[in-house]
């Protein structure tokens, strides 16, 4: 059972790296340049502060691509798979299915006639209780 947990773990990395590019794409293309055209003059890749050293747009950039990985994933693991989990959820069990032996109070299945612990007959009137 482990080696297919693994193969999950590796097709879940997989996707979400190539997940992120396709994010990072959309803010760099078309994100960004929204933004532009909002605030004319203001280039985020060339933004730059204290003399050029910290380049303050890239981290602007990063920001919005966070930002939009972390809402693509809220709206798929959280919302979607919330609703298929939901409809996928299995039957409410419609009675128990064990019962205590009166005897040695070992726990047996509900149809049994004699206990598989104490091997002792069971009272007609506990069958089904």
């Amino acid at each position: 059972m482990r080696p297919l947990r693994m193969i999950d773990l590796a097709v879940g990395v997989v996707i979400g790296a190539a997940f992120g590019k396709v994010i990072t794409s959309i803010v760099e293309n078309v994100v960004t340049p929204l933004i532009s055209l909002v605030t004319p003059n203001l280039d985020f890749k060339d933004y730059k502060l204290a003399g050029g050293k910290i380049k303050i747009g890239l981290l602007a950039n990063d920001i919005i691509s966070f930002f939009f990985i972390a809402l693509a994933v809220f709206i798929v693991v959280v919302k979607i798979m919330g609703a298929v989990m939901k409809k996928a959820a299995p039957p409410a069990a419609s009675g128990p299915v064990t019962k205590e032996c009166p005897l040695c109070l070992s726990t047996i299945p509900i149809k049994a006639l004699k206990c598989s612990h104490c091997t002792a007959d069971l009272p007609v009137a506990s069958v089904g209780a």
